[in-house]
């Protein structure tokens, strides 16, 4: 069994030397109550909760979950750990104290579900999608709607979900088909079938409200005519309390590859009573409120992959013996040497390390950007936020897509370090892989963020929030390039940040020709993206180790940091070049067969 435990080091080392939170607090509503001693008692404790609590409970998970009678039972021990999450105030960390919650930084709440998500995901994806139905209703719900579904949702007494996909559409929502049809009282009855909805039924609450996509009776055809819905479980009463059964129904659960232990259900609603939310004929833009909450949240399964395989890897590295080292016997006294000298093995675990500690710096840095955000809506000043929401959107699909594809491969090597026992379910490390590969699914599969990249915030986006990136990473190369230790660094960054504005232009240009290029180009200019915009965040972790080393502190830990680094540099970040090649051909070789030539002969 992997038993996880909680990076405190490096968590530290990015929040307080990397990024400097404490003055980045001190400019955001809420941030002066995140002082470094109550960071640390947060922090500490959820690492507490997540390694004592969570993670003897993620092999539990894989038994999966019990469907009976429209009823959902989660697996053995699920449901005492969300009401000890409950119990301890964590839904409502970084929600707005006049709803309830503790108003602190959303970016603490961030690492906060990579310490959950990490320790067991599966767990964590029930109070995870009400935190995006949290958000949902706080940026667009009228104040009564707030009271009413935001307070319980944000103490925890009720759950939150996303209700989009359905039978016949599952990305292309222009298809939705489910009703909205207005009732005298200015509610709707919501009437439709929605398909692999997470948490959608479950043990841990009696009421769960559903964020539901609808049409109304004269909306306009495709995504235009798309309006969003609040719908509980059950109805609510004037005094706030669980009312009787709003026709919300669980009609089965999925039988999935992983993710065992979270429902995955069928949701059937017939005549249930809904409230708008947003404007009518709005509910695509409102709902991206959630799905970028959600796509930044998925990000956090590829690190916490990474990480957590890592986790399971080394130790068996070191201590599992096979075969003699290249260079001469490092344990002549040993029937073989330990795994870890023989360098295949070094270079996926580094792999696994690179990928873990620098998606977690790229997501310590976009919490910065959505504590922004999130201030400037607190403020009214809905210019700021439309742009803080801009510079975090460039950054969601390199980092949703991204990572998580990045976070698969290190679940792989994780059972690569392991040979045939990787295999074997009682270790846990093929639960792994089973559990991250719909991470690259929902939210967007790869293609899709891809072209969300590419085609809107690229082309569309005429390279504006791209052009805004680049000079935050300008600056640092302006700052850095004269520092000596830096320089390797600072060179080879320097080279792929060019490499990617040309490319970038490149790409731009052939797509005004031809826009199967963008299709033909989009998933390698993401995975070129990410590859660039994480050796951006390990140059930064370098710079930040040398620092700490010329004062004495944690040698050790901070040269195994600038290491892993110069390891990222020589044999990870040399990817996007192959990227760039391949996303730069013409589309020929892929559109040109004749669809009828695509046969099993």
């Amino acid at each position: 069994m992997i038993q996880y435990k909680a990076p405190l080091r490096d968590i530290n080392f990015l929040i307080n030397d990397v990024f400097d939170y404490q003055k980045h607090y001190q400019n955001i509503p809420g941030g002066e109550e995140a002082t470094p001693d109550m960071v640390d008692a947060i922090i500490g404790e959820a690492a507490r909760f997540s390694e004592e609590v969570l993670s003897p409970l993620y092999q539990v998970g894989d038994e999966g979950c019990k469907f009976e009678d429209g009823k959902v039972t989660t697996p053995p021990g699920f449901k005492e750990a969300y009401q000890q999450y409950m119990e301890g105030g964590w839904q409502g960390m970084s929600a707005p104290v006049e709803y309830g919650g503790q108003g602190l930084p959303l970016s603490l709440g961030v690492i906060k579900s990579e310490l959950i998500g990490t320790a067991n995901w599966v767990w964590g994806m029930y109070p995870g999608l009400s935190l995006g139905a949290m958000n949902t209703i706080y940026l667009h719900g009228t104040e009564e709607q707030k009271q009413t579904f935001l307070v319980p949702l944000t103490e925890g007494h009720w759950t939150g979900t996303m209700c989009l996909t359905e039978p016949q559409c599952g990305t292309d929502l222009g298809q939705v088909k489910t009703k909205a049809e207005p009732n005298p009282d200015g509610s709707y009855n919501i009437t439709g079938t929605k398909i692999f909805i997470s948490s959608g039924e479950h043990d841990f609450t009696d009421n769960i409200v559903h964020i539901v996509l609808a049409r109304l009776p004269d909306a306009p055809a495709g995504t235009k005519g798309i309006s969003l819905f609040i719908v509980p479980k059950l109805n609510v009463n004037e005094d706030g309390s669980n009312g009787d059964a709003n026709n919300v129904t669980c009609g089965s659960i999925e039988h999935k590859m992983g993710i065992h232990g979270s429902s995955t259900c069928v949701m059937n609603f017939d005549g249930s009573k809904g409230f708008l939310i947003g404007p009518e004929n709005k509910g695509l833009h409102c709902m991206f409120t959630f799905m970028n909450t959600a796509r930044l949240g998925t990000s956090i399964q590829g690190i916490g992959a990474a990480e957590l395989s890592f986790q399971g890897a080394l130790p068996y590295a070191k201590e599992r013996r096979s075969m003699r080292s290249l260079s001469g016997k490092k344990s002549p006294d040993k029937v073989a040497d330990a795994l870890i000298v023989h360098p295949d093995v070094r270079r996926m675990l580094l792999t696994q390390k690179a990928i873990a500690e620098g998606g977690r710096a790229m997501l310590y840095y976009a919490a910065t950007l959505a504590d922004k955000m999130m201030a400037s809506h607190a403020a009214g000043d809905m210019e700021a936020y439309e742009d803080w929401d801009d510079k975090l959107g460039f950054l969601t699909p390199i980092m949703k897509a991204g990572l998580t594809e990045l976070g698969y491969e290190a679940a792989n090597h994780g059972v690569q370090v392991y040979g045939g026992h990787g295999f074997i379910k009682e270790w846990g490390m093929e639960q792994i892989i089973r559990d991250t590969q719909i991470a690259k699914l929902y939210e967007g599969t790869t293609g899709v963020q891809a072209l969300d990249l590419l085609g809107r915030k690229i082309l569309l986006g005429r390279l504006k929030s791209f052009n805004e990136f680049r000079e935050v990473v300008s600056a640092f190369i302006k700052s850095h390039e004269n520092k000596k230790e830096m320089k390797p660094f600072i060179r080879r960054l320097k080279r792929a940040m060019l490499a990617w504005r040309i490319d970038t232009y490149r790409i731009a240009f052939k797509a005004n020709k031809d826009r199967d290029m963008v299709g033909s180009a989009s998933v390698d200019y993401l995975m070129y993206s990410c590859y660039v915009v994480m050796a951006f965040f390990w140059a930064k972790m370098a710079d930040a180790a040398m620092t700490n080393i010329n004062a004495g502190k944690d040698v050790d830990f901070h040269k195994a940091k600038i290491q892993t680094a110069e390891f990222y540099y020589d044999r990870i970040l040399p990817r996007y070049k192959a990227h760039g090649k391949m996303m730069l051909k013409d589309p020929k070789t892929l559109m040109q067969m004749d669809e009828d030539h695509f046969i099993i002969s």
